[in-house]
């Protein structure tokens, strides 16, 4: 190895991401900032509708659905304006709106509130989340061209970094939420304040690459792709699969404990399987399977995860007199965020890292813009109806449980097809 992947080998995270170019640099420290802002707030999203707002689940699950359908499902639209107009006016736009809607959703007392609230919060992210992708995918693909790390190395220090935004914000807002929901709120909105005032000052502000081209003409190239299309479509599962961070396992802690007292410290726990494991995940996937089979196996993970608490439902009484007590309760939980992080540590950087070649390396903010929108989408529909199927008087505590473990498995069959048709084989 030469160059900056040379000087990366064996360095601690800290190391390698001093080694990088100045704006990979700052893309990936981006990622981290967002996150911590995210982060004091949507974990306890669920929380606040249904103790403070007393929402049924069914509309619980319905609220995260159009928050994370506003900002997967319309990132297309972010991809296509970063193509379009560049990336600095398009994540800059993303931060105010993000500010808007986090002082909108603290204040909101009704459902109408919360939902403006929570799509304002999701569009934001639609707008400078494929903003941020793009370009860091351009900008390591060049620099891999010239000896620096691989953009799935990259990738997978971009995971890294959000991850320990993912830690530290939902401890901060822990902290605030010995105040109240509201505090908590504003306090991200001001910390997108300042990530929007760092990226005005810091961010070079490149060309468009299809800038005199129809604003639509992205979206016609994309829909011509029908591999990629067919990636997309399987890769969906992923994003519903993360969700559930947010709707089923605090729906699981309250079956099996009475309380969602132990979130914190278990988002905690997937943040540094993160923090500690992606980079070195990563590598090992890239040098002992394919493309193809990494990110079978990391569905396949995903779906043991969700099968594993469907067999303790079944056979471990849910909170009560009759009902395992200390830390064997929460077992379930934990195998779910282990099993569930490690099919995303596999899967992600490769997913990522696979994009701009099924792309042909062109329009990369409209092909991002589609993937995450076929994964919101996704959400859109499976969340609303798992919400409704974790409800007690609707389905048995088991159901929700195995009919999320079908959403991975049939992931991992789209994806080994087209693996087995070459699809991933790199261009010679």
């Amino acid at each position: 190895m030469t160059g900056i992947s040379g000087r990366l080998r064996g360095r601690s995270y800290g190391g390698r991401f001093r080694a990088l170019p100045p704006v990979i640099r700052l893309l990936v420290l981006t990622q981290l900032a967002f996150n911590v802002g995210f982060y004091m707030v949507l974990p306890y999203l669920a929380g606040h509708l249904v103790d403070d707002l007393a929402l049924a689940g069914g509309l619980v699950g319905l609220v995260l659905g159009l928050r994370t359908f506003s900002q997967q499902g319309l990132f297309v639209v972010g991809g296509t304006l970063a193509d379009r107009i560049g990336a600095k006016p398009v994540i800059l736009l993303g931060c105010a709106l993000r500010v808007a809607g986090f002082v909108l959703l603290g204040s909101a007392g009704s459902l109408a509130g919360v939902i403006a609230g929570a799509l304002l919060t999701g569009f934001a992210a639609a707008l400078f989340s494929p903003a941020v992708e793009s370009s860091l995918a351009r900008e390591a693909g060049e620099g891999q061209q010239c000896g620096g790390p691989t953009r799935a190395e990259v990738f997978a220090m971009f995971a890294v970094s959000g991850q320990v935004g993912a830690v530290t914000g939902p401890l901060l807002g822990t902290l605030l939420l010995l105040v109240d929901f509201q505090l908590a709120c504003l306090v991200a909105a001001g910390a997108f304040v300042l990530i929007g005032l760092a990226h005005l000052r810091l961010l070079p502000n490149r060309p468009a690459p299809h800038r005199d081209e129809p604003m639509l003409a992205g979206w016609s190239e994309v829909v011509r792709n029908r591999t990629f299309l067919a990636f997309a479509a399987g890769y969906s599962g992923y994003l519903l699969c993360y969700n559930q961070l947010y709707l089923a396992l605090p729906a699981e802690l309250r079956r099996a404990t009475g309380g969602q007292e132990a979130l914190g410290w278990l988002f905690a726990l997937a943040s540094v399987m993160v923090i500690v494991g992606q980079l070195p995940t990563t590598a090992w996937a890239r040098r002992r399977l394919s493309a193809g089979a990494a990110l079978v196996l990391g569905f396949g993970l995903m779906s043991a995860a969700f099968l594993l608490v469907a067999g303790a439902t079944a056979l471990i009484p849910a909170a009560g007199p009759a009902a395992p007590t200390g830390a064997v309760t929460l077992l379930p939980a934990v195998g779910l965020v282990v099993l569930l992080t490690a099919g995303q540590m596999l899967a992600g950087p490769i997913a990522q890292d696979l994009v701009p070649q099924l792309a042909g390396e062109r329009r990369l903010g409209a092909y991002f813009g589609v993937l995450s929108s076929a994964g919101g989408l996704a959400v859109l529909l499976g969340s609303t109806g798992v919400g409704a199927l974790l409800d007690p008087a609707v389905a048995a505590p088991v159901t929700p449980w195995l009919v999320l473990a079908v959403v991975p498995a049939a992931s991992a069959l789209v994806i080994g097809r087209l693996a087995r048709r070459g699809s991933f084989a790199a261009p010679a």
